[in-house]
């Protein structure tokens, strides 16, 4: 604390001694409030510089005369120092740019003009398309049934001619056991074997198995149900039961010439 307290007072003689070497500061002072209070008003719309006082280092005040043997001091004559009138600098008007009494541009106005109206044009009539007749399909239809038909043997369509026959039945290639009054026949081994469908090696499967034909002879017909396998006969041959052969011929013929059909 001891630099410190050095330090203050040195400040302190050395405020002294400026007070002791200035003493019109004190003596003048109500001139400088007089001054301040004198400044120029600066107008609302310029602005103005701070009026500077300069001081005259010519004029300093009068060394206080000494005071006499009784005591009575001197009077003290100040010095009165006329402040100069320093010139006030007004600066110029800024240039502004008056932008709101410049006019605003009008907005060009768009003629909201109706458009024409396009006239509607006239629909042309599209004539009715003349329906084509159904011969064609029907054509086409016979067309495929011929080309499907052509695909299967010949035994498969049409009426087909051969020879009647009977004989004693039993247990038929179609696993079927039938008796002598039942109207069923066998097939040629030809047609069972080759019938559409048929696999080859299980004969109770054969899809001709249970197939129906209408046989005729003479103006008789019957109609009969395929449940077995005539080796012994020719491909369009039929080998009636007892009975079925009887609607159509008499027994002691034994083997008739006969036409027949798929029911």
């Amino acid at each position: 604390m001891a630099p410190l307290a050095k330090v203050l007072v040195v400040f302190a003689l050395a405020v002294f001694t400026s007070a002791l070497t200035s003493p019109h500061i004190s003596h003048n002072i109500h001139q400088h409030r007089a001054l301040a209070l004198q400044k120029p008003t600066a107008e609302p719309s310029h602005p103005v510089s701070a009026v500077r006082r300069k001081r005259s280092l010519n004029k300093r005040c009068s060394a206080q005369p000494s005071s006499n043997g009784n005591g009575t001091a001197a009077a003290t004559t100040t010095a009165t120092v006329t402040p100069s009138a320093a010139p006030v600098n007004v600066a110029p008007n800024p240039a502004t740019s008056d932008t709101s009494s410049s006019p605003s541009p009008t907005p060009a106005v768009q003629e909201n003009n109706a458009p024409t109206p396009t006239p509607t044009p006239t629909p042309t009539p599209t004539p009715t398309p003349t329906p084509t007749p159904t011969t064609t399909s029907a054509a086409a239809a016979a067309t495929s049934a011929t080309s499907d038909s052509s695909s299967y043997p010949s035994f498969m369509t049409g009426t087909q001619s051969g020879q009647g026959t009977f004989y004693e039945t039993g247990l038929g290639a179609c696993g079927i056991t039938n008796t002598d009054t039942q109207l069923i026949a066998a097939v040629s081994w030809e047609l069972f074997d080759s019938y559409p469908g048929y696999d080859g090696v299980n004969p109770n499967t054969n899809p001709v198995c249970g197939k129906q034909i209408t046989a005729s002879y003479q103006g008789k017909s019957t109609t009969i149900t395929v449940t077995d396998r005539c080796t012994g006969c020719a491909t369009t041959d039929l080998d009636f039961s007892p009975s079925a052969f009887s609607d159509l011929a008499n027994e002691s013929l034994g083997r008739i010439d006969i036409t027949w059909v798929w029911s």
